[in-house]
């Protein structure tokens, strides 16, 4: 049987510089009707091939054909009017806008014209032939992660795309949002839609798509039918070499209390609560797993841990010492003053560069900005944060040109994730806290974190990890927190839940013990 190309990419070279290559050579083949996974390590050349589908990037050499005939794609109109549409992980609508504004906009001649009749009903249209739910009088501020997504994929789709890029849809978004997001695609992919995912989770590749294409180092490696592949497979293709994927989850001894947070209380600076009265028991020698949809008050617990986030009058978190003599009370102190009180604490924040790092240093010196406080007389000391740099890029297989002189804004986001993680890991914790530690790395890399997280563990550390995979979660942490709207659904052990328990208690749909 023929099938009919959608996408054809021919020797597609694209540099930057006269020394970085992101795509040599690429040549990719996508087919009308097909659900096609694109997967490659951090640095492979994923994003900077789909955007030169998209019409952001423009190849320095090679071919794309589109429906069989060649084309050139220099902007995002140009990728528009080819049928080709993006959405990109990060949504790019006008919250005080409707669904139906948002899909509009833009759009010149007739449909620019924003007759809300003709455009909710074509939109219900969509909607009822691929099974979106989608309120076209619904206002982007009042939306859910998953409905503004919804918007994004819509909005493609009212434009006339029958090619779409979807760039990590699934990563802010609940096993049950998740399948019917795949129930979504399936019915376009019936339609004759052509689609390809970005998503570094295998599980998912495994489930949705038909056909499987892997990128290494910027060179295409080859593809597989799915049927074909499984995750163990994928990951070898990727990284060229057999990778044990398994993460290992061992029950250690000795568990007491570490931190005990009562009913702690954060507001945002309009008064709005971001957490209600959350309480749970964090122990040495466990992994507690924070699960929630993005914006449950993930980032306002740690912080407020932290002493980032002031919490309001009545909150407590207890820290209690290693020994057992004494505990400190943490709220009302700056993270500066829970240092001076010998509250052995590390935060690894979701936001690398505006909390975590500073971009215009090194890594020596980022380093140097946690460890400058060892020394025992007013001279820095440059040898230890040198040495410890050296050993978190050993360690970590960090790419940079030097640890002294490159700034690490220019590394990629995989690799100064490897460093803001490393760093903390190395001050020797009895808490370590991360907030989405492996958002962004591909997943040699991310088994390398599990396994440095378990080892901490392990040393008797209490280990709080904010996480999105709810795969992951299930598989590292001991015990699970459930956060939904800034309150807790519920607490739930690791080995005996299920993803679907946890999805509902997400939602409020559920509830655990």
């Amino acid at each position: 049987m023929h099938l009919e190309k959608a996408i054809e990419m021919k020797n597609i070279t694209k540099r930057f510089g006269s020394k970085v290559v992101a795509n040599r050579s690429v040549s990719l083949t996508l087919y009308k009707g097909e659900i096609l996974s694109l997967l490659g390590e951090n640095g492979s050349g994923k994003t900077t091939l789909m955007n030169m589908l998209s019409g952001i990037y423009y190849p320095d050499e090679g071919e794309i054909f589109v429906n069989e005939k060649p084309v050139e794609i220099k902007s995002p109109k140009d990728a528009f009017d080819l049928g080709i549409g993006m959405i990109h992980q990060h949504f790019k609508l006008v919250d005080v806008f409707t669904a139906a504004e948002n899909i509009v906009l833009g759009l010149e001649g007739e449909k620019g014209k924003l007759d809300k009749g003709a455009v909710a009903k074509a939109v219900r249209e969509i909607a009822d032939r691929y099974g979106f739910e989608i309120d076209p009088n619904q206002k982007v501020y009042n939306m859910s992660v998953s409905q503004k997504q919804t918007v994004e994929i819509v909005k493609v789709l009212y434009r006339g795309a029958n090619i779409l890029i979807l760039d990590e849809p699934t990563a802010v978004l609940t096993p049950q949002e998740t399948e019917k997001l795949f129930t979504v695609m399936r019915n376009m992919r019936a339609d004759g839609k052509a689609i390809i995912i970005i998503t570094h989770k295998l599980h998912e590749v495994l489930a949705v798509s038909d056909r499987v294409a892997v990128l290494r180092k910027g060179e295409y490696i080859g593809d597989v039918p799915t049927a074909e592949a499984s995750q163990q497979s994928l990951t070898d293709m990727m990284v060229g070499r057999a990778v044990s994927l398994n993460i290992d989850r061992p029950l250690a001894e000795a568990q007491t209390d570490r931190l005990v947070v009562e009913h702690l209380t954060v507001k945002d600076k309009e008064g709005v609560k971001k957490l209600d009265d959350v309480s749970f028991v964090a122990k040495a020698g466990e992994i507690l797993g924070i699960a929630g949809i993005a914006g449950s008050g993930q980032k306002q617990l740690l912080e407020a841990i932290a002493g980032v986030q002031r919490a309001e009058p009545g909150s407590s978190v207890r820290y209690i010492e290693p020994d057992g003599s004494s505990s400190k009370q943490l709220v009302g102190m700056d993270p500066l003053s829970i240092i001076k009180k010998g509250v052995l604490l590390s935060f690894v924040p979701e936001d690398r560069f505006g909390m975590g790092l500073v971009g215009t240093m090194s890594i020596s010196h980022n380093v140097m900005l946690r460890s400058y406080r060892r020394g025992k007389t007013p001279m820095l000391d440059r040898k230890f944060p040198k040495q410890l740099s050296q050993k978190i890029v050993r360690d970590l297989e960090v790419v940079t040109p030097d640890i002294d002189r490159t700034p690490i804004r220019r590394l990629s986001g995989g690799n100064v994730q490897k460093v803001l993680v490393g760093r903390e890991i190395e001050q020797s914790p009895t808490v370590l806290m991360t907030a989405y530690a492996v958002r962004g790395l591909d997943i040699n890399t991310s088994y390398t974190i599990y396994n440095l997280l378990t080892e901490q563990k392990m040393k008797g550390v209490a280990v709080i990890y904010v996480g999105e995979d709810l795969d992951v979660l299930l598989e590292l942490c001991d015990r699970i927190l459930v956060l939904c709207g800034g309150k807790v659904s519920g607490v739930v052990d690791g080995r005996n839940t299920t993803k679907e328990e946890v999805g509902l208690m997400m939602t409020k749909l559920g509830g655990g013990n």
